[in-house]
Formats: C-alpha cells, sequence, structure tokens
C-alpha cells in the first residue's frame, strides 16, 4: 500500500491561514486535495494537521473532502507523520505539503513508479531540484520513516521530516528524480502574499474550463502571460528549511 500524506496548518509564519485562502472558489487546501486525488499510484491519502484549536477548520475541510485526517504534535511534523501512517502500515509514504496547490499528479506517479521500481528508500524530486518549485514529492519506505521517527532527534529533523533521512547516503538508498528539462526557477509554491497573488491568477485562468490543468498548461500560460512570472520572482527557494538549519547551527556554537 501506498499512503499518501498531505501536512497542513494554519500557523503559517509568512501568510498566516494561506490554506485556507479562496483559490477558484474555495480553500486552497481544498483544491489542493482534488489535485491530489487524481493521483493513481497513490493508495490513499491522509490530511495531518495539528491538535491545536486553530486546525479545527483544516480538520473539518478534510471531512468535508472527503479523505481520513491525523491531528498531531504542531513541532514534530515527524511524529505527526509516523503516527498517521502507523495506522495504516503502508509499504511506502508520500510526503506532500500543504503550500503547493499546484501539486501535479503525474509528477506524483512518476516519482513513486522511480522509487519503488528503483528498490529506493528515499526518492524526491527535491534532492537535485529540476521541477518548478511547487511540485515537491517525497517518497519513502514506512521502515525509513520509521527509522527517523525513532533516532532523529535535532528539532530540524523533528521539523523537516526527512532531512534525517536524505543526509545519510551511506545507510540509506536515495533515489533523485530529474525532469529533461530543468524548470527549477519557477516558483509556483505558497509562501508569501506575491505566491498566492500567482497561484490565485493561474487557477482564474485554467480552472474554470479545465479543473484538471497540468504542469505543461500552466507553462503555457506563463508563456503567453511572462508577466505573471513576475510577481514572485527573486523568492529564495526553500527558505525555511536553510534559517531552520542556520538557527540551529548557531545554536551548537553558541
Amino acid at each position: 500500500m501506498i499512503l499518501g500524506i498531505l501536512q497542513a496548518r494554519t500557523s503559517s509564519f509568512r501568510l498566516p491561514n494561506k490554506v485556507m485562502l479562496p483559490v477558484a472558489g474555495a480553500p486552497m487546501l481544498a483544491r489542493h486535495i482534488e489535485r491530489l486525488l487524481r493521483a493513481r499510484k497513490m493508495d490513499n491519502l491522509v490530511l495531518a494537521t495539528t491538535d491545536r484549536p486553530e486546525d479545527d477548520c483544516v480538520a473539518e475541510l478534510a471531512v468535508a473532502a472527503g479523505i481520513a485526517s491525523y491531528r498531531g504534535s504542531l513541532d514534530d511534523v515527524l511524529d505527526r507523520y509516523y503516527r498517521a501512517a502507523e495506522v495504516y502500515r503502508p509499504s511506502h509514504v508520500v510526503r506532500v505539503t500543504g503550500d503547493c496547490p499546484l501539486a501535479d499528479w503525474d509528477v506524483i506517479d512518476r516519482c513513486i513508479a522511480f522509487t519503488v521500481e528503483g528498490e529506493y528508500d528515499y526518492g524526491s524530486n527535491c534532492l537535485n531540484p529540476t521541477w518548478p518549485d511547487g511540485l515537491d514529492v517525497e517518497v519513502l519506505t514506512f521502515a525509513a520513516l520509521g527509522d527517523a521517527w525513532q533516532e532523529a532527534t535535532s528539532p530540524v529533523d523533528r521539523e523537516h521530516v526527512t532531512p534525517f533521512i536524505n543526509r545519510q547516503p551511506n545507510r540509506f538508498r536515495l533515489g533523485s528524480f530529474e525532469n529533461d528539462t530543468d524548470l527549477s526557477g519557477f516558483r509556483w509554491t505558497v509562501d508569501e502574499p506575491q505566491d498566492y497573488e500567482l497561484v490565485r491568477r493561474v487557477y482564474d485562468a485554467l480552472y474554470p474550463t479545465n479543473p484538471a490543468f497540468t504542469t505543461a498548461d500552466i507553462l503555457q500560460l506563463l508563456a503567453a502571460q511572462p508577466d505573471l512570472i513576475e510577481f514572485n520572482a527573486g523568492i529564495e527557494r526553500n527558505e525555511g528549511l536553510r534559517k531552520a538549519e542556520e538557527a540551529l547551527k548557531d545554536h551548537k556554537h553558541g
């Protein structure tokens, strides 16, 4: 069994409540779930949110979308992931995050196939980014997730779930799922108000006539309207993880 786990919460620092912002007539998170459910190689999808009252709306949205939810720690996301998966004991877990509402189910399916067929402990399109920021997907064995859950101790590893695994190539078999064309310069994630504006406009342009729009459709739109790219140009990729790692280093050396 292959289990998708979507992590989402309302307490985003840079853009609070972003997952509930409206996109094409529904909360952004609802549109995100809609896209993820198109993936054919995921047998199930669970939304993992926090046990805090402000995330009641996130859990309620999961019910409305027809998927299960698990509620756990705000900061120990690794624990939240493991306990959400433990009920199902899948062969593999697919990690996706709530700030990627343009997630591409075809990319997800291809990354799952790449990881399973290659017999990797961890496969993703994040190790050497060649896809737009916002199409991130990580596929890991439940066994590897269990190892990380039992052994990881640093705040960065507990918050970001997979660094404990992907920093140990001598222990875990890692696979980098890469695109034929380098599209890593595109930013389709939502961390800042400018990101949200871009995603909202993409949905407004494509969703009404084609709810199942693809990465190719987005690229075609951006080619026709290149001014859209300027909304969030220059924002750093994976800034949150970098700052967390720097803070941990400063703490150790302080």
